[in-house]
C-alpha cells in the first residue's frame, strides 16, 4: 500500500547545462500530485522537503520546481552517485516521500 506523499519512479540521470549538478526529472504525474499535496509546506523557490532512496542510499533533500517543463527536479549528489555507480544517462530507480506532510 502506497501512502499519500510517497512516489516511486524511474527517470535518466541529467548534468544541468554549465554545471556539474546532476537531476532525475520528477514525472509530470507525479509532479502534478506533489504540487497538489504540498500547499502550505513548499519553500523557498517552491521546493518541496524530501526523504529519497535509490538503491541502498537514503538521504534528504528538496524537489525544485522546473517552472518551464512543469514538472519537479531531484537533485542527486556525487556522494550518491559515486555509492549507487551512477552516471549521467543512467536510469535512476527512484523512492521518496514528502518531508513535511
Amino acid at each position: 500500500m502506497t501512502r499519500i506523499g510517497t512516489f516511486e519512479f524511474t527517470a535518466p540521470l541529467v548534468v544541468h547545462p554549465g554545471g556539474s549538478w546532476h537531476f532525475a526529472t520528477v514525472p509530470p504525474d507525479v509532479s502534478e500530485d506533489i504540487t497538489d499535496i504540498s500547499t502550505g509546506i513548499r519553500r523557498g523557490f517552491g521546493s518541496v522537503r524530501v526523504a529519497v532512496v535509490v538503491g541502498g542510499t537514503s538521504w534528504r533533500t528538496s524537489v525544485f520546481p522546473d517552472r518551464g517543463a512543469g514538472t519537479y527536479l531531484l537533485p542527486v549528489k556525487k556522494a550518491v552517485r559515486v555509492a549507487e555507480h551512477l552516471h549521467a544517462g543512467d536510469d535512476v530507480e527512484v523512492r521518496f516521500d514528502l518531508v513535511d506532510l
